[in-house]
């Protein structure tokens, strides 16, 4: 079975949602880090063959990423060519290559992309198809990238009365700017 492994950026008090200007998708970096979480990233790209995003998510990635033509970061390139699944009842053309849109119950049909052969499938942003996959117990890793920031607002990663006591680490690190990366998955 495919790990399904979350990947977000996430301030220190736990928002994923973006109400300031705290994250620049497009610098990769994290900052003053000599491309250490660069690194971090192609290495977990490496590893994934599929890209899963709820609808809103998708349209913002859509409408930014392809339209980065001076991407030093390679980030475009790999969106562009990775399989991207997006979960939306509304879309009926996915208008970027390589995507497919996944229209039924969300559950079942990402317990089903599991279940087909391939390597990591990493779902970002999409916290409304986070809370879902979440809830269903469906996703096997949590990656994060825990910015310095304290942002007072916004949505949480973990949706409402869900709690995992004792998630297990699987990995962690530091880049510049005091950004930490920590990798945890449930018992």
């Amino acid at each position: 079975m495919r790990t399904l492994a979350i990947t977000q950026n996430i301030t220190l008090d736990g928002a994923v949602e973006f109400l300031g200007d705290w994250f620049d998708p497009s610098a990769g970096s994290g900052g003053d880090d000599g491309g250490d979480m660069l690194a971090e990233l192609h290495r977990q790209d490496a590893a994934s063959d599929a890209t899963l995003l709820g609808r809103r998510t998708f349209c913002d990635f859509r409408g930014f990423w392809p339209a980065q033509t001076d991407d030093a970061t390679g980030i475009t390139d790999y969106l562009n060519q990775v399989d991207k699944y997006v979960v939306s009842s509304t879309l009926t053309d996915p208008e970027w290559q390589n995507s497919t849109i996944l229209s039924g119950d969300p559950v079942a049909e990402v317990a089903a992309l599991k279940e087909q052969p391939g390597t990591d499938i990493v779902l970002t942003g999409s916290i409304t198809l986070c809370h879902t996959l979440i809830a269903a117990g469906l996703v096997d890793e949590f990656r994060l990238f825990h910015h310095p920031v304290v942002q007072g607002a916004g949505r949480r990663l973990f949706p409402d009365g869900w709690n995992a006591e004792g998630l297990r680490l699987l990995d962690a690190r530091s880049f510049g700017g005091g950004i930490v990366y920590t990798a945890h998955a449930p018992r």
